[in-house]
């Protein structure tokens, strides 16, 4: 689904992470949602990372949110 993310059970006990790391997805959504930037993140977190690299855990969440079924109460 995303050439970016990667999900292993022997790393990070399976949490979708960036391939080649072990930076979890949710931790840089966790990040935007503080108020970050992708170069904020990228300046002062994970220098290793590309803007790239977090438009693709972006598009991550969306997906899977998208695939979700909803049942109205």
């Amino acid at each position: 689904m995303n050439e970016r993310i990667e999900i292993d059970p022997n790393i990070c006990h399976g949490q979708p992470c960036i391939k080649g790391t072990r930076i979890m997805v949710y931790i840089i959504l966790e990040l935007l949602e503080a108020g970050l930037t992708a170069d904020d993140i990228i300046r002062d977190y994970y220098p290793n990372l590309t803007p790239e690299d977090i438009k693709a855990c972006i598009h991550y969440a969306a997906n899977l949110i998208k695939e979700q079924e909803y049942v109205p109460f």
